[in-house]
């Protein structure tokens, strides 16, 4: 799911401290990439550390467990993600339909890439038990700031039940996510905009004639 991010250069005195961070993210860089590919199950510690060329007690040192270092591999999932999509959204500029219609050319150009390996949240909730709080609960957070975005550019483009589009929009994202970790076919986006089509126009439609109406009186 990531996008690249930039690597964190410190500048402390302490070389110690330094050394955790760039052991930290070799160890998030390395378990994201095995648990996108593999699953998380499927991954154990020692395909972890030989990825990212640490030692195994730094990596307990820094995580203390596998399960927090797979927590911390999904907060900073998430958060590269919402950057690059919320971001790829609104670059350009113009008015809600404009930024909202850049959804499906930005997941196209994801799921075009040799590493995509659909959503990660998708992914850890599916491989595990489905009366496990510990995975929603972190993937429903994510969700929530996506749709709360949505959500801000439906009312902006006159939709009278914002949450509704965005939800709408939402499974339309999330089967396409799917679609394309299965098919591998980018090509899945487009056939999602299309379907994502006539709930953005029919709402500008509507918000065009009430802007009539207020005129006519």
């Amino acid at each position: 799911m990531a996008k690249a991010s930039s690597k964190k250069n410190s500048s402390s005195p302490h070389a110690g401290t330094g050394d955790d961070e760039s052991a930290r993210g070799r160890l998030l860089s390395a378990a994201s990439h095995l648990f996108c590919k593999n699953g998380i199950n499927a991954t154990g510690i020692d395909a972890i550390i030989e990825e990212a060329g640490t030692a195994k007690t730094t990596l307990y040192k820094l995580f203390g467990s596998k399960t927090n270092l797979v927590n911390a591999v999904l907060e900073r999932e998430g958060r590269q993600w919402r950057e690059w999509f919320i971001g790829a959204m609104e670059q350009g500029g113009g008015d809600a339909q404009a930024k909202l219609t850049r959804i499906f050319p930005t997941l196209k150009s994801w799921f075009a890439e040799e590493r995509f390996y659909g959503c990660p949240f998708i992914n850890a909730v599916g491989e595990h038990d489905k009366d496990a709080k510990q995975f929603r609960t972190i993937a429903l957070k994510h969700k929530k700031i996506v749709l709360a975005h949505i959500e801000k550019l439906a009312g902006e483009l006159g939709s009278t039940e914002p949450a509704v589009l965005a939800h709408q929009l939402g499974l339309i994202i999330d089967g396409a996510i799917v679609a394309a970790m299965i098919s591998r076919d980018p090509g899945v986006a487009d056939t999602a905009a299309l379907t994502a089509g006539p709930l953005l126009n029919l709402t500008k439609a509507r918000k065009r004639r009430g802007a009539d109406q207020l005129e006519t009186v």
